[in-house]
């Protein structure tokens, strides 16, 4: 999977765009920035957004591509980021050292999915933020970016399993308007979990 994700970044331009997601916008600007975590974090526009407002920022990806282009733009915002490379089955934080969880479209086969949340949940402090958004089965009959595997993409019941443990836990389904890069472009089915430990 490394490979995949390596030649799909080296492009030049940012193959996802460099403004962060509308969804991580909007929510970060509500919540005290603290510690913040980004599994999956590609080329960096989310951690980078993150630490233009005050976050102490670390995330991590399979790609040396997706870190060094994370890194450069850090670097032209003025920011500082701690982006570490490993696979979601190699990072190991203390448990319990942060106060939010970011993932954005981090798909992963399904057998691993539900292992791979708890592990994640694991790094959140009590009181912790989670957020995340994902393409939903519904994606499946779109051209506009994600798996075109189904059982890759989200379903309301597979979250709200997978984030039992957290309280106020908020699944939504809905079409959007994606604009981020050649990616993720067009009208797509979405899934969005909100969520505090």
């Amino acid at each position: 999977m490394t490979n995949f994700w390596d030649e799909r970044f080296a492009a030049e331009e940012y193959v996802y765009g460099t403004e962060p997601n509308e969804f991580v916008k909007q929510e970060l600007q509500t919540l005290k920035p603290g510690k913040i975590l980004f599994p999956g974090e590609g080329e960096g526009r989310n951690a980078v957004y993150a630490a233009q407002l005050g976050w102490d920022v670390t995330a991590f990806d399979s790609s040396s591509e997706g870190k060094a282009k994370a890194e450069r733009l850090a670097k032209s915002k003025n920011v500082a980021i701690d982006y570490q490379l490993a696979a979601y089955h190699e990072a190991n934080f203390a448990a319990e050292s942060f106060d939010a969880l970011v993932l954005i479209y981090t798909h992963v086969p399904a057998a691993m999915r539900r292992e791979y949340h708890q592990k994640f949940l694991s790094f959140l402090k009590p009181g912790g933020y989670l957020l995340a958004e994902a393409f939903s089965k519904e994606q499946i009959n779109n051209n506009t970016g994600g798996p075109r595997d189904i059982n890759m993409l989200w379903s309301e019941e597979e979250l709200e399993g997978d984030f039992a443990t957290l309280s106020n836990l908020k699944v939504e389904l809905l079409e959007t308007e994606l604009q981020e890069g050649e990616f993720h472009m067009g009208k797509a089915a979405v899934i969005r979990a909100v969520g505090k430990k």
